[in-house]
């Protein structure tokens, strides 16, 4: 078994279950399944991607809708039962309803924070008085926790003033990707101020609101490796990664889960990474320390650059979804023994490096998506041209199906179907990959942004 805190690994053969059921934790599985350390991973409950990855097994421990302490609980009888040496878990809501806690109270070795230093994902709110009481370079913001309080802020924002930039509002709590309202105008502004405080339409999320000023310039995700505990640690940054949210083409339409990635970023210099370092990176880990957090995981920094400046428009307490399926295939080091640095408190130690090129990784999703889309359509895979161009293909939406046409054995099952991620000597070799690799992949109604990885102004010719 893998001993926690302050004490070595000493089995050279691990179990690893993996958390989660999206694209990023198919990454996940796919990075630790190839490690000397690891002899199995176990995803829960996983996906159709990694059903059929090569040293993983889906573990669907419950067949109904049970509440999230009890899949916890499940969870840790399993991994104990099993012998699981190390859990890393994907999404956000098990870790900010207390999983890390819980496994690690079982004695249990999990990389992910505990449920108090989650509250920097799991609450706006608190996230940016984190922010103000660390010095951490963010925009100005007001926090309301009544309706007419919010309305007042709002009317006050815009007033009379014929040119007024944005009201950015935010939803306390984890909204699923729905919770930030860019309000153009000030009944845009109201609407949404009702939609959340007033009609609840973010179940339970939007109780207390942020209203923030609005930024204006592009958007870098760093996420990082971090150990933190009894009031010491380390922070340790990955190379840049870029989403892109939108949903159409020149970034246009709404906001989605992620409609694709790139890493590293062209345009965050060595210069900008300083910055970065300086007015984020080292406040926040002087906060989590001070704070007195059990922080054993991952973090995410969404930045935002203006004026030649970094600043921090939110943390994330776990890896990024798609940047992590950018990311990975990146990553030169050995991600299983990269987490039991963590989790062991040796990452001062660990020696992080990258593959010298890039990765474009954009998403295939379903015709209507993020509104009303189809299930079930089967997933045609042209191995021989997709393995020509040495893309990866990360399912997120999708289930197995054995049967399907041309042996891809998946069927669509969500939003956001799959990631296509190919690596390349650079940004434009890689992005002319991964675009030659989806050309191998069809399911009815599919479709994907054509821009990612290269300027707005200039997509790939035609739409799909």
């Amino acid at each position: 078994m893998l001993h926690t805190l302050n004490q070595r690994v000493y089995t050279l053969i691990m179990k690893v279950l993996v958390i989660g059921s999206g694209g990023r934790e198919h990454a996940l599985a796919w990075r630790l399944a190839q490690s000397e350390k690891v002899e199995k991973v176990y995803a829960a409950p996983g996906n159709g991607g990694t059903a059929g990855e090569k040293g993983c097994e889906n573990v669907d421990l419950l067949d109904r809708d049970p509440a999230e302490e009890e899949i916890q609980e499940a969870l840790i009888r399993y991994a104990i039962r099993e012998g699981i040496d190390l859990t890393v878990v994907g999404p956000e809501a098990p870790l900010a309803a207390g999983m890390a806690d819980r496994f690690r109270a079982a004695g249990l070795a999990i990389v992910g924070p505990g449920a108090e230093a989650s509250r920097l994902e799991a609450s706006k709110a608190y996230a940016k008085s984190f922010m103000k009481k660390y010095g951490i370079r963010t925009a100005r913001s007001l926090t309301c926790a009544d309706l007419a309080g919010a309305l007042a802020a709002a009317r006050s924002h815009f007033g009379a003033k014929t040119v007024v930039p944005p009201l950015v509002i935010k939803a306390d709590g984890l909204a699923g990707g729905k919770g930030v309202v860019i309000a153009e105008d000030q009944n845009t502004a109201e609407t949404t101020v009702n939609d959340f405080m007033k009609e609840g339409i973010l179940d339970g999320a939007g109780k207390t609101l942020v209203l923030e000023e609005f930024l204006r310039g592009p958007e870098v995700s760093v996420m990082a490796a971090v150990s933190v505990s009894g009031g010491r640690g380390m922070i340790l940054p990955f190379v840049s990664a870029r989403d892109h949210k939108q949903r159409f083409d020149g970034d246009k339409g709404p906001n989605t889960g992620g409609m694709g990635a790139i890493a590293p970023v062209p345009d965050f210099t060595a210069e900008l990474q300083a910055d970065f370092e300086t007015a984020i990176l080292n406040p926040t880990l002087g906060g989590l320390s001070t704070e007195g957090f059990d922080y054993r995981g991952f973090i995410f920094f969404g930045l935002l650059i203006q004026d030649g400046k970094c600043f921090l428009l939110e943390y994330n307490v776990r890896l990024g979804d798609p940047e992590t399926q950018a990311l990975l295939p990146l990553m030169d080091s050995d991600f299983a023994e990269l987490c039991i640095a963590i989790e062991n408190e040796t990452l001062p130690e660990f020696r992080l490096s990258w593959k010298p090129g890039a990765v474009c990784a954009p998403v295939a999703v379903a015709s209507g998506y993020p509104g009303t889309y189809r299930k079930g359509s089967p997933i045609a895979l042209n191995k021989i041209s997709f393995a020509k161009t040495g893309a990866i293909l990360f399912a997120a939406g999708a289930l197995r199906s054995p049967g399907g046409p041309a042996g891809s054995g998946l069927r669509s099952a969500g939003g956001r179907v799959l990631t296509v991620a190919a690596y390349g000597a650079g940004g434009a070799d890689a992005r002319q990959r991964a675009y030659r690799a989806l050309e191998a992949v069809n399911f009815e109604g599919m479709e994907y942004r054509r821009d990612i990885g290269a300027k707005t102004e200039n997509p790939l010719p035609g739409s799909p």
